[in-house]
């Protein structure tokens, strides 16, 4: 090669070596508008309800969640909810994401696999901690989407592709850990034989509506497994949905553990039920069977609720009649227009928009046990549901207990 060929060659590296890190530059050096609503975020959402690990918290504080949604939901960003991001998918909540994390107890040298690379940032999250993440896409307009945020921003140690989760990434095989942001209903064996063995995974594993997270432990080629906290995640697509045995019935919608009698082995939580936040199961005088459900809060605005995810198809069902036993001890409601106690059904669409809801409430005051129902309409464009039951950020003490559900078609 020729002095000008060698002196062209080294312009064209510096340049893009410059364009790199200006692109870098950029993004870091703006004003970061959202900077304190995400250091609330960590405090309130994620250290209050349990994460510890040091490591985890700081990539939290760190990874901006506003540039993994779209711009019109920037504004919801550091709520703890999940949020659609397109293609029936969406970016779980950040206490979810933070509590996977600290799970599989992330190494500096750890190379990680991810399956449902979704907008990117739970590989975001993880890229700070280890050494690499290497993570999988299956719709085509995300990953492609998601690479290109990653690269922008500088995650450089994130290694994204557009494939199947269910076989996982035999080339860079064996992984120290696997996080899979979708859930199966069983594991994928591919994803247990490119685990190295003293390596862990977390799985939300289940039906549609009803799962519950799996932490997994390999040793000598077998897997050690762990029932941690229900869950609702969208489902694994592709292989994985194929070889799925059990389907939902959107038409004939239905509330499971509605008396709270059926708990995890290893949590003593009721099943079915997730995010459940500032609960106490307790026995005695419940109006049906043994326990009921009490939610306590003394700060305005901080969660205490309990959710279920329900398969429900608007253009099959009109109405649903929902009942349930309530009793209160001092409710008053909280600053904002929204936090008061209630029963609440959100409806969502195909692509897992909300576009509606109804309630029933608010509760106020003390009262002893009395059953309430209502007739709830259904949206024609209503796909699903989530049933949000609590204090939603109102104080005082509610119980609850037979919550049951029925669908007019």
């Amino acid at each position: 090669m020729d002095a000008r060929s060698m002196r062209s060659l080294m312009i064209g590296l510096f340049a893009l070596i410059v364009s790199t890190t200006t692109m870098t530059l950029l993004f870091s050096q703006q004003p970061d508008k959202y900077h304190a609503a995400r250091m609330t975020m960590v405090q309130d959402e994620i250290i209050r309800e349990g994460v510890k690990n040091p490591k985890v918290l700081e990539a939290m504080r760190t990874v901006p969640r506003h540039l993994f949604v779209t711009a019109d939901l920037r504004q919801n960003a550091y709520f703890d909810a999940a949020l659609p991001i397109g293609h029936k998918q969406t970016i779980s909540p950040p206490y979810i994401v933070a509590y996977m994390t600290e799970m599989l107890d992330p190494q500096p040298e750890d190379r990680v696999l991810e399956i449902g690379t979704g907008s990117g940032y739970q590989a975001a999250v993880l890229s700070r901690i280890v050494k690499e993440v290497y993570t999988i896409e299956i719709v085509p307009e995300l990953g492609e989407n998601a690479a290109k945020l990653l690269r922008e921003i500088g995650y450089t140690n994130v290694y994204p592709v557009v494939a199947d989760g269910y076989k996982g990434w035999p080339k860079y095989a064996p992984f120290d850990k696997i996080i899979v942001t979708c859930s199966p209903e069983k594991v994928p064996e591919p994803l247990v034989e490119q685990l190295k063995d003293g390596g862990k995974m977390i799985v939300p594993v289940g039906e549609r509506y009803e799962q519950a997270f799996y932490l997994f432990e390999k040793h000598g080629g077998k897997l050690e497994k762990k029932r941690l906290l229900s869950a609702l995640f969208v489902p694994m697509t592709g292989i994985a949905e194929d070889k799925r045995e059990v389907q939902p019935d959107p038409a004939n919608p239905q509330i499971h553990n509605g008396n709270f009698e059926i708990l995890g082995e290893e949590t003593g939580r009721p099943v079915a039920w997730h995010y459940q936040r500032q609960t106490r199961l307790e026995t005695g005088d419940a109006p049906n069977g043994k326990s009921y459900l009490t939610f306590e809060n003394d700060t305005p605005g901080r969660g205490a609720q309990i959710l279920q995810g329900l398969p429900l198809d608007g253009s099959k069902v009109s109405t649903v009649e929902v009942k349930l036993h309530v009793r209160a001890a001092g409710l008053k409601f909280g600053t904002k227009p929204y936090e008061r106690p209630g029963l609440i059904l959100h409806f969502y669409d195909a692509d897992r928009r909300l576009i509606g809801e109804d309630s029933i409430g608010p509760w106020r005051t003390t009262f002893n046990w009395r059953e309430v129902s209502k007739i709830l309409h259904v949206p024609p464009k209503a796909r699903e549901a989530v049933l949000r039951i609590g204090l939603n950020g109102a104080t005082g003490a509610l119980s609850i207990d037979d919550v049951r559900l029925k669908a007019s078609r």
